[in-house]
């Protein structure tokens, strides 16, 4: 059967029984499958709504989260998974490929090209937004350039430095 046959398939499914979250999970599948990335995404969300226990919800929506190259929020979505079934494998796998590109990007071996690619998308993310525009954190970034002793008492405020990490994880702030 081809992909977008089947999405029709387990639309008709939902339709008749759109409490089911498998038919929300395979049809996200068939999306990921077809590179329709925010219809996957949307489905596999709605298909942790549903049943927040059923794992194959997380694997979905991470992997969605990972073509999307959004590895911060995939790397959240699998941890979450895990709390429901610690050994899943394909949980595991996707936190450990999660981690392998955050660690690529934090170690600067991204190409000049994926690292724009990397911060236009960290543009994009409401959360990041928010953090640039946040006058006080504003300050925080200009004290980090210019006052290592302001930069130094601003790293002991987890709040601040969960915020610093954000922006590191996207690629706005660049550690060396």
């Amino acid at each position: 059967m081809k992909y977008p046959e089947a999405v029709k398939h387990y639309t008709e499914s939902i339709k008749r029984n759109p409490k089911d979250p498998r038919a929300y999970s395979n049809r996200a599948a068939c999306y990921t499958k077809l590179a329709a990335l925010p219809e996957g995404l949307k489905d596999a969300e709605k298909c942790i709504e549903l049943d927040p226990t059923f794992v194959k919800g997380y694997t979905r929506k991470g992997a969605v989260q990972f073509f999307m190259k959004e590895y911060e929020k995939a790397l959240k979505t699998y941890q979450e998974g895990l709390k429901h079934d610690p050994q899943n494998p394909e949980l595991l796998d996707g936190v450990k490929r999660c981690v392998e590109q955050i660690n690529k990007a934090n170690r600067g071996d991204l190409t000049p090209e994926e690292l724009k690619e990397r911060q236009a998308k960290g543009m994009q993310d409401p959360e990041i937004q928010n953090i640039l525009t946040d006058p006080v954190m504003r300050q925080v970034l200009s004290d980090f350039q210019e006052n290592p002793k302001a930069a130094q008492d601003h790293m002991k405020n987890p709040l601040v430095m969960d915020k610093i990490q954000k922006l590191i994880n996207a690629g706005i702030v660049q550690v060396r």
